[in-house]
């Protein structure tokens, strides 16, 4: 089985060797690491760029046009997939996500098609987050909920494991989210297809290093993707 772990990443030099390193260590076979990133200003790149004429399980796929968490993502996907892999898995590169959690991500593989590393079940932890970030998230997974009828508790966990079919059969080429709002984008679609999908607990540390991208454009952004998703399936068109 080949396991690639997809990382998009913008301006986190702070963060992205230690991430590497952490992930290596876990010395998972047939491992790679794909690092997608926008051209970051802060040389991030050149950092993976080193890494990676050390160790051919690193790659890095450096995009200079039609930036965007969105279509990072989606070459990400179709990066793995051409390369081979039968499970891809996603996360943050500001060390929020804990490469710990991807052995287990693999076993539990064995009972769903997409397992997610969630802060809302039973035995998950936030660290370092603020209440008014945690009210923003409890409400935007309740819309997100609601409006597509997703049984999952953790909408927005950008921290997932899928089998090589779930990324086919959606159709990752053709993913429409050009930022955050992708996260929702491929979970409904995986549901839309009858995927199983379960939730595993873990611990989230807020960033110490560098800033987040994620804003209020971003999310008004992606709160609009999930009603046009929720239109588009109405009509039949998803």
């Amino acid at each position: 089985m080949k396991t690639f772990v997809m990382i998009p990443t913008y301006n986190e030099k702070e963060n992205i060797k230690s991430l590497i390193d952490k992930i290596l260590k876990l010395k998972i076979k047939n491992l790679h690491i794909v690092v997608v990133d926008d051209n970051s200003p802060d040389g991030t790149w050149r950092i993976v760029q080193d890494l990676s004429n050390k160790n051919r399980n690193v790659h890095l796929l450096l995009r200079k046009k039609d930036k965007g968490r969105g279509a990072a993502g989606k070459d990400g996907y179709i990066y793995c997939l051409n390369h081979g892999a039968d499970i891809v898995v996603e996360m943050d590169a500001d060390l929020s996500h804990d490469p710990k959690y991807i052995p287990l991500m693999l076993k539990e593989l064995n009972n769903a098609d997409i397992i997610l590393g969630s802060r809302r079940v039973e035995g998950a932890k936030e660290i370092g987050r603020s209440l008014m970030r945690r009210i923003i998230t409890y409400i935007a997974n309740f819309y997100i909920r609601s409006m597509l009828g997703l049984k999952v508790r953790d909408c927005n966990s950008g921290f997932r494991c899928f089998k090589r079919e779930v990324l086919e059969k959606i159709n990752a080429a053709r993913l429409e989210s050009k930022g955050p709002a992708i996260v929702q984008e491929v979970l409904f679609k995986a549901h839309l297809k009858r995927f199983k999908i379960k939730e595993i607990p873990i611990t989230f540390v807020n960033r110490t290093k560098g800033n987040s991208k994620l804003g209020m454009p971003q999310l008004a952004a992606g709160y609009f993707m999930v009603s046009k998703l929720k239109i588009k399936n109405i009509f039949g068109v998803i």
